[in-house]
C-alpha cells in the first residue's frame, strides 16, 4: 500500500485527486494540504510514502517545502504537480529533490506510473514536457 499526501492550493484539484486516487487498490490517499506549510507539517506527522506537491502555492512554494520535507523526512518520494509545461519548472523542482514532475492535465494513468516510478527509484518526467520549451 503506497501512502499519499497530496498537496495543492486548490480545493477542487485536492478533491478530484483524493478521489481519483482513492479508486486505486494500491493506494491510500492520507491526507490533503491547502499550502507548503501545512504540507510540510502534514509530512511529518503523516510519514507518506508520497507526497503530489503542488509548485505554485501561497505561504510557502512547491520548491521551498519540497526541500524542508526532504530535510525532515528523507524516505519521503516527492512528485510535482503543475500547470506549467516548462523545463524550467521541472528542473527547479528535481533540483529541489522532487523525483518526477507530472502535469495537472494528465490521467489518472500517468500519475500512477509516477508513483510506480519514485516508488522503484527512478525520476519520472511528464511525457508532455519535451514538447515545450523551458
Amino acid at each position: 500500500m503506497t501512502r499519499i499526501l497530496i498537496a495543492d492550493d486548490h480545493a477542487a484539484v485536492r478533491q478530484s485527486l483524493t478521489q481519483a486516487l482513492r479508486s486505486e487498490p494500491d493506494v491510500e490517499v492520507v491526507g490533503e494540504a491547502p499550502d507548503g506549510w501545512s504540507a510540510v507539517q502534514l509530512a511529518k506527522e503523516l510519514e507518506p510514502d508520497v507526497v503530489f506537491m503542488d509548485v505554485v502555492m501561497p505561504t510557502l512554494n512547491g520548491f521551498e517545502a519540497t526541500r524542508r520535507i526532504l530535510a525532515q523526512c528523507p524516505r519521503v518520494h516527492v512528485i510535482a504537480l503543475s500547470v506549467h509545461a516548462s523545463k524550467a519548472y521541472a528542473s527547479k523542482m528535481l533540483k529541489a529533490g522532487a523525483q518526477a514532475y507530472v502535469l495537472k492535465d494528465g490521467d489518472v494513468q500517468e500519475l500512477l506510473d509516477a508513483v510506480d516510478a519514485v516508488s522503484h527509484g527512478r525520476t519520472y518526467l511528464s511525457p508532455a514536457i519535451a514538447r515545450y520549451d523551458a
